[in-house]
């Protein structure tokens, strides 16, 4: 490593393209889970306040808004994955002036996708729960959770796409901080506002965007301390075309790839729903939201692919790109059984913490969690199989894989087997099914990819 190299990565960097791989994949991975599962501890300290404090119904309430956020968050947040393409890319290419532009192109789309997501989110919160078959007991309050959740959705963006700029540069540690600090306060808030103030869930959802808050300030300060070409300056703000083109060119996609990941659960949001059971729908909210936790091992490691073997292309060290992926694929999977183990092995205690009223939402809970945690390294082989080739700069392919495989499979299943055998099983045992068609079909064009980058 050069002297210039040295001093512009900071302490919490690794060395993504000559450093030993195992062993700085782990560490740069476990840093990223832990920050998942802060994030995620926003959502369940929402779900777990109200279950405590307040009844069954609120916590259908909160739980029943996931799928929908999911929809219009994560079609703007797939910017933030090119974004970090496109700086990992560029350091690996020891392109300064690149990274500089990328940074300060990536800061304005989140502005700009923030004011957009609030928009419509506020704008077509009410109409869309009903379409999904919302209860009339539940409909006000998932409503108002929606709305407040919305209004903080620029604070959303602003952290996550300042958060990859940190990653892609080789820092997970910070954001991790970041969010512990963002974590404490919200649930000091939710219980203040929930006990003291009985806002019910508008107090939980008002806690969150709060926090949310102060993770996007605390991550913008590191931004604008940094001493390398991620730097941020206010003064320097501006759309730059070629990074523009880059950021849209992987981020679009992605962000299609994600909304229509949400449509394919919101329909199955929407097929727990025709159920008409309140106990049915939390025990589903409450298991969904503790199989959020087996989730961020596998999102942890889509985004360690998605920066090393980004770094590495830009670096042209073709031979590194292989191993991190082999490496990747083997850590998830291990990872995700031993998750899905410790979460079958708890889940009665778990979901208990969510509906501590309802032992037949508890037994609901339970068929989630055996019909889908078991089967979930699955998953997280066709998420890493995705960054990968993200990762690589290739965008459109995974995006049609997944939509045809995982969305499109998903909705005829729906339509198809799920009316001939109306029972929760079947309904969860479409996740395995189209995880293990699209991974399939992901492994051998991460193959094709990577033959042709080769002969490059």
């Amino acid at each position: 490593m050069d002297i210039l190299k040295a001093v512009a990565m900071g302490k919490r960097e690794l060395d993504m393209t000559g450093s030993p791989l195992f062993k700085n994949i782990i560490r740069y991975t476990i840093p990223i889970v832990l920050t998942g599962f802060l994030q995620l501890l926003f959502n369940a300290a929402d779900l777990i306040v109200v279950g405590q404090y307040c009844n069954e119904i609120s916590v259908a309430a909160v739980g029943n808004t996931g799928a929908i956020t999911a929809l219009v968050v994560n079609f703007f947040m797939g910017f933030s994955t090119g974004t970090g393409v496109s700086i990992a890319q560029s350091i690996g290419a020891r392109n300064d002036k690149a990274v500089h532009r990328a940074v300060h192109t990536a800061i304005p789309i989140a502005v700009i996708s923030g004011i957009i997501m609030m928009i419509v989110g506020i704008s077509f919160t009410e109409g869309v729960l009903h379409l999904m078959n919302t209860p009339d007991e539940v409909l006000p309050l998932s409503s108002t959770y929606m709305k407040i959740y919305f209004s903080g959705t620029i604070l959303i963006m602003v952290y996550n796409f300042c958060a990859s700029i940190l990653r892609a540069a080789g820092d997970t540690k910070s954001p991790l901080i970041y969010l512990t600090i963002a974590g404490i306060i919200n649930v000091i808030l939710n219980y203040i506002f929930v006990v003291f103030f009985d806002m019910n869930v508008a107090g939980v959802a008002l806690a969150t965007t709060i926090s949310q808050g102060v993770s996007a300030v605390l991550v913008i300060i590191k931004l604008m301390k940094r001493a390398d070409a991620c730097k941020l300056m206010f003064g320097k703000l501006k759309i730059y075309k070629r990074p523009l083109t880059q950021i849209i060119g992987i981020g679009l996609p992605a962000g299609i790839q994600s909304a229509l990941f949400a449509i394919s659960n919101t329909l199955i949001q929407s097929a727990v729903n025709s159920f008409n059971s309140s106990a049915i729908m939390s025990g589903n909210a409450a298991a969904g939201n503790i199989e959020g936790f087996v989730y961020v091992i596998i999102g942890a490691f889509n985004q360690t692919a998605i920066n090393f073997i980004g770094q590495n292309v830009g670096a042209k060290r073709y031979d590194r790109v292989k191993k991190i992926y082999f490496t990747c694929l083997e850590l998830v999977t291990v990872s995700c059984i031993v998750a899905g183990v410790a979460v079958y092995l708890l889940g009665p205690t778990l979901l208990s913490l969510y509906v501590p009223n309802s032992a037949e939402a508890v037994r609901y809970g339970m068929e989630r969690i055996v019909w889908i945690c078991f089967p979930y390294f699955i998953c997280g082989l066709m998420d890493v199989s995705t960054g990968a080739l993200r990762g690589m700069g290739v965008s459109v392919a995974p995006m049609i894989i997944t939509v045809v495989g995982v969305c499109g499979m998903r909705i005829l299943w729906i339509y198809t087997i799920f009316q001939m055998y109306h029972m929760l099983p079947c309904l969860y045992l479409s996740y395995a099914v189209t995880w293990t068609l699209t991974f399939i079909v992901e492994f051998f064009v991460f193959c094709y990819v990577y033959k042709r980058r080769i002969k490059l």
